[in-house]
């Protein structure tokens, strides 16, 4: 079961992008974040600054047809998009035990894995909100994520202010 979940605005792209730098030192190994939201909504977007801030990549491209795409660092990022996936055992394919073992894994569409999503998460779920680009989000921490999701929520606050 979820601890508490964390409601935020982002007015913006700029804002997903703080929040993702905010976000960013804090990762290490074995840590995955599940990026919920329909298309558009901003999940890619929030990855993609993410992956930057973490290893200085400037070219982050969507692995919408690759389905992973993998960045070296201390720990090395695997950005995965299963919104392809036709059955959640495909990912055993991709490789996702190793990655959870040695990576950051940032995940789009895990709701494609069903079962074999893991426990030990941080769910972080986009969606439209009033105004064009704003977007509300919602932060749950799953397991160890959370205790620290409320250590980590003051300092994502701050960079959105």
């Amino acid at each position: 079961m979820a601890g508490a979940t964390h409601a935020l605005t982002l007015p913006g792209p700029v804002a997903t992008a703080a929040l993702a730098q905010a976000l960013a030192p804090a990762l290490h190994a074995g840590d995955l974040l599940a990026l919920w939201g329909d298309l558009g909504v901003g999940k890619t977007s929030f990855a993609r600054a993410l992956i930057t801030a973490r290893t200085g990549e400037r070219v982050v491209p969507s692995p919408t047809y690759t389905l992973v795409q993998a960045y070296d660092g201390a720990p090395p990022i695997w950005h995965l998009d299963l919104y392809r996936l036709r059955q959640p055992e495909e990912v055993l394919d991709l490789g996702l035990d190793e990655a959870l073992g040695e990576a950051i894994v940032l995940i789009e569409w895990p709701e494609r894995l069903g079962a074999l999503l893991p426990f030990d998460r941080l769910d972080l779920r986009f969606a439209y909100a009033g105004a064009a680009e704003e977007r509300d989000l919602v932060l749950a921490g799953h397991g160890a994520w959370e205790a620290r999701l409320d250590a980590l929520l003051p300092a994502l606050r701050a960079a959105l202010a």
